[in-house]
């Protein structure tokens, strides 16, 4: 069994926000205005990973995924549209709850999991995604390492996180989490990793950087893929070798 990951303080403060979690205008606003953007990145790499036709409604037919840090359910019940088997795995018991019951109405088979990815049962998933979640683990190369031995050979991994930058600590933590955009204590500063430093421990976990995106606030889309770096970026990967 692998080390602990989960943070129990960071775990209650999502879970608290649990019956918010799929209302647009609430406390998860801000995701709302992200998945879009990252959804858009993650169709693109799994066309381009797997040569897939763009207009192919179910690019991931057949294959499995899994979400890491799924929350409600927000980026897991696409994944499904897409064709996937899914699973979604959350350090808060409440986030798993309301994600089975959004994915009930919406007629959906997803097999939520509450509590640690490492104690799930040893199996490994063609997608692994993991969005803004690394940042709030107790130890990110070990969990790094974990999502790795989660990914099936010829798999596609795409984490995503918040740059440590000037203009990160400005707009993510004190801006957003004092207008209210954020709920506060949603962010730690301190834990956010710099790109190269994510890429190390994909690499020391015995994976290759496919590519990597600038995740950026756009005055006419809310964000925008591509550009500056500095306050949120993307990556993806697969198993070196």
């Amino acid at each position: 069994m692998s080390a602990p990951t989960i943070n129990p303080n960071e775990a209650a403060h999502f879970g608290a926000l649990a019956a918010d979690w799929w209302d647009p205008h609430g406390s998860s606003a801000m995701l709302h205005k992200l998945n879009p953007v990252r959804l858009s990145y993650i169709r693109d790499q799994i066309d381009a990973h797997w040569h897939v036709d763009a207009r192919e409604r179910h690019p991931l037919a057949g294959r499995s995924a899994i979400d890491v840090g799924c929350g409600a359910g927000l980026l897991a019940e696409p994944l499904a549209r897409l064709g996937a088997k899914v699973t979604g795995v959350d350090a808060a018991p409440e986030n798993i709850a309301a994600a089975r019951d959004h994915a009930a109405g919406q007629e959906l088979v997803i097999d939520y999991h509450a509590g640690e990815l490492a104690a799930l049962p040893a199996r490994t998933f063609d997608l692994v995604t993991s969005m803004e979640v690394v940042e709030h683990v107790t130890d990110p190369a070990a969990f790094v390492a974990e999502l790795a031995a989660r990914l099936a050979p010829g798999g596609l991994m795409i984490l995503s996180t918040p740059n440590r930058t000037a203009l990160s600590k400005l707009l993510l933590v004190e801006a957003a989490e004092r207008i209210g955009a954020v709920p506060r204590g949603t962010h730690d500063w301190d834990q956010f990793l710099k790109p190269e430093e994510l890429t190390g421990l994909m690499e020391r976990a015995g994976l290759q950087v496919i590519d990597r995106t600038g995740l950026s606030p756009s005055p006419a889309k809310g964000f925008k893929l591509g550009g500056s770096e500095a306050l949120n970026y993307l990556v993806a990967a697969r198993h070196a070798g």
